[in-house]
């Protein structure tokens, strides 16, 4: 939550009546949480501030992105009859041969275009898919771009993703928004700590000053946010590399994997109709089949048809909105027979799949839409608030040139070990959990024993 804390010392002295309040149980732990939140604060803020600049921009790429690209989402004159979904990819190939197709999302609105989806065409990502865009009324084809992932974002929403994601570094690149995820609870739950076991009367911006005033505004916004960034940072971990491998394994054995719908061909005709290797969509019933047989199970626009993935396979229509409330149904249809062989309703997945994919979905800004993208565009900006006051705050507590004086050491000897014992456990396992919030923490601790052993030395070196 904050970057730079500060001691009770460093407070301007102020006259007060009151007795002071006594220490509570948790007093002992105070300067300990504070040496914590300020290391992790001046370490990892440069990580969160690339983190909270790079989500401050997606959250608004979704809105720019209906801009940007407005020629080849939308067509030219909405209404009128549609044409069957197999003339609209049959138009589609026309204009793009290359490639496969890998999916047709029919439009989802009386204004939108179809999207037909290519995989393998030569000059687009691997991971990626050719998006052609075609008028529904007209079959005339609007453009194409590059898509990625399942939300269908465009080349700016994709490139900005991607820089939060992982800096346009790939795998390793990933590791700044890890650690930058794994962090930012720990130093929000610091944060508020600290805050509310000050007097109340420090708590106070108005009518401060200097260090005082930008420690009350740093530690106010801290406060009303913190709630939200601990949010952004479990959410975030999981879809992570280490962190989030973990929270797969731990839902799959507790039973509460996403499931998905079976792609199997049913039925005596299995294997007949279908060829995944001639790069078309239709195979055996048809497109249009498959999508009336979709609708019949109550699988209501927007909808993704993804054709056999080879001659065993069926076709599978499957929900793809993410907004509240969600559509995420999916079914299995045979290629032979336009038969449903398998239904997957989303109101049946285990719970922890659900809060995932509703956490996911709050976390990009997609669950409810303007109203969420805007709430996640002033977190990001709080964040970025809370860096710039905790780098001014290490410098206002520097003496003459100094830049920053730091913690004292030695917080951890102060605190019982019936406390202390614990809280090294809980750290430990968590450490384990979540690996690059464990692994620096462990290195900090070995470099800041270190240093003092290195100092005490010295003292007692130069001691007459």
């Amino acid at each position: 939550m904050s970057t730079a804390p500060t001691t009770s010392t460093d407070d301007a002295p102020q006259p007060s009546t009151a007795p002071a309040p006594s220490p509570g149980r948790w007093a002992p732990l105070r300067p300990l949480v504070l040496r914590l939140h300020f290391y992790a604060g001046v370490l990892v803020a440069p990580f969160l501030l690339v983190a909270a600049v790079t989500g401050f921009l997606y959250a608004g790429a979704f809105q720019a992105e209906k801009l940007v690209y407005a020629h080849e989402l939308t067509v030219a004159r909405a209404g009128g009859t549609e044409l069957p979904v197999s003339e609209q990819v049959a138009a589609a190939r026309r204009a793009r041969p290359e490639g496969a197709v890998s999916a047709v999302r029919p439009a989802p609105e009386t204004d939108a275009t179809t999207r037909v989806l290519l995989s393998g065409v030569q000059g687009v990502d691997p991971d990626h898919a050719l998006a052609v865009f075609v008028d529904p009324y007209t079959g005339q084809v609007r453009g194409a771009l590059e898509q990625y992932g399942s939300t269908g974002a465009l080349p700016l929403r994709t490139w900005i993703d991607e820089f939060h994601r992982d800096l346009h570094l790939g795998d390793t690149g990933r590791l700044y928004s890890e650690l930058a995820a794994s962090w930012l609870w720990v130093i929000a739950g610091g944060g508020l700590v600290l805050w509310f076991s000050r007097r109340r009367a420090l708590r106070k911006v108005r009518g401060t000053g200097g260090r005082r005033r930008t420690l009350g505004l740093h530690g106010t916004v801290g406060v009303w946010a913190a709630a939200g960034f601990i949010f952004l940072s479990a959410t975030g971990l999981t879809w992570s590399t280490y962190a989030g491998a973990n929270i797969d394994e731990l839902r799959t054995s507790l039973g509460q994997a996403t499931p998905s719908v079976s792609a199997a061909a049913g039925g005596e005709h299995a294997g007949h109709g279908a060829s995944a290797a001639t790069g078309d969509a239709e195979h055996g019933a048809g497109l249009d089949k498959v999508l009336a047989a979709a609708r019949a199970k109550g699988l209501s626009d927007p909808v993704e048809i993804v054709p056999p993935a080879d001659a065993n396979s069926a076709y599978v229509v499957r929900q793809v909105q993410r907004s509240w409330p969600e559509k995420q149904d999916s079914v299995a249809v045979d290629p032979a027979t336009g038969e449903v062989t398998d239904v997957l309703r989303f109101a049946d997945h285990p719970m922890l799949a659900k809060l995932t994919r509703w956490g996911i979905d709050l976390h990009t800004g997609i669950l409810f839409g303007l109203v969420n993208q805007i709430a996640l565009m002033l977190l990001a900006l709080a964040l970025i608030l809370l860096i710039v006051w905790g780098y001014r705050m290490w410098w206002q507590r520097g003496r003459a040139s100094a830049f920053g004086r730091p913690v004292p050491r030695g917080a951890w000897q102060k605190v019982p070990p019936r406390i202390l014992v614990p809280a090294v456990a809980v750290i430990a396992a968590v450490g384990y959990f979540v690996p690059l919030l464990g692994i620096p923490l462990a290195a900090f601790v070995v470099v800041d024993v270190l240093l003092g052993e290195i100092a005490h030395r010295r003292t007692r070196t130069s001691a007459p």
